[in-house]
């Protein structure tokens, strides 16, 4: 008799699963319930007879025979993928499907789309921007942008635009720290401290020579968007971060206090499917997107002190 396959569904939900070791947000990801995942993952186990998940209170990982399987369950779907895409009819309908940051889309990318629409008015583009990792080809997307110090290995890799970090607050508090000559006293400021950032004051401090500013204390948030909030509102000064401030300090909300821009160590990568350059619509966006972060790179990273 032939070997049954385990259902096509529970594989899924084990390649999500055990890619994200986590059932909640596998659930997110396949748009299902926690419940219908770990269901679908306890039939599939008892179908293999084969434990595929350590359970425990507050974490899920991988059991050895768990993990090697991951291996081929993940293959086997990102073929998949790829020979759907290959059929000439359903290229043809495809659209570019772009994961990016939420901050970064909503900031940076959206506003330039339209160019690109002037250029291939017949493309569609989708983003996503649901936090989660890409795995090329098997979720689907053609594109991938990632804030990182460092391209990882294994993949298509072309480097956008670095941060540049500057004080910014509203104006109104600009003038609550003015000193005599005019210039603002972060030394009687109150910092807006990122939680999540990678790169924040001390960052700022050390490559800005600035000394004797108490780094502990201030205003923590968890979010760029969330600093940027509250530093318009007057609650203290916030790293602002190019190319994400520019829509505050254009509308006159938020105003740069320091002559210094920091250059950060991570950059903005364009992450790139196999056989991207085989598409023109792909091979025209990757193109357009290089060009207009070129062009961002030249107006403004020009300044900064790292």
């Amino acid at each position: 008799m032939p070997f049954r396959l385990p259902p096509l569904t529970s594989l899924r939900f084990f390649e999500v699963a055990g890619r994200l070791q986590s059932f909640k947000l596998a659930a997110a990801e396949l748009n299902v319930t926690p419940s219908a995942v770990s269901h679908g993952i306890v039939s599939l186990e008892q179908a293999l007879g084969v434990e595929l998940f350590v359970r425990e209170a507050r974490a899920l990982s991988l059991t050895p025979a768990g993990a090697d399987y991951l291996t081929y369950v993940a293959e086997a779907f990102a073929l998949l993928v790829t020979g759907t895409q290959r059929l000439a009819a359903h290229r043809a309908e495809r659209t570019i499907a772009v994961s990016c940051a939420p901050t970064l889309a909503s900031r940076w990318l959206l506003p330039r789309l339209q160019r690109f629409r002037r250029r291939w008015p017949q493309v569609n583009v989708r983003v996503d921007t649901s936090r989660r990792q890409v795995g090329f080809p098997a979720d689907g997307f053609d594109f991938a942008i990632r804030l990182s110090r460092a391209p990882d290995a294994g993949a298509d890799w072309t480097r956008l635009f670095g941060e540049q970090l500057v004080p910014v607050c509203s104006p109104a508090y600009r003038d609550v720290l003015a000193e005599a000559a005019g210039q603002a006293d972060l030394h009687r400021a109150t910092l807006i401290h990122v939680d999540s950032a990678s790169e924040d004051w001390q960052a700022w401090c050390d490559a800005a020579g600035m000394e004797g500013i108490a780094l502990s204390g201030g205003l923590h948030v968890d979010s760029i968007q969330l600093a940027f909030e509250a530093a318009a509102a007057g609650l203290g000064v916030a790293l602002g971060r190019y190319p994400m401030v520019e829509r505050e300090l254009a509308a006159g909300l938020l105003v740069e206090i320091s002559p210094a821009r920091v250059a950060t160590q991570t950059a903005y990568w364009l992450v790139c499917a196999d056989g991207a350059d085989e598409r023109p619509d792909l091979a025209g966006f990757k193109q357009w997107l290089v060009s207009e972060a070129e062009e961002f790179t030249g107006a403004s990273e020009g300044t900064a002190v790292r």
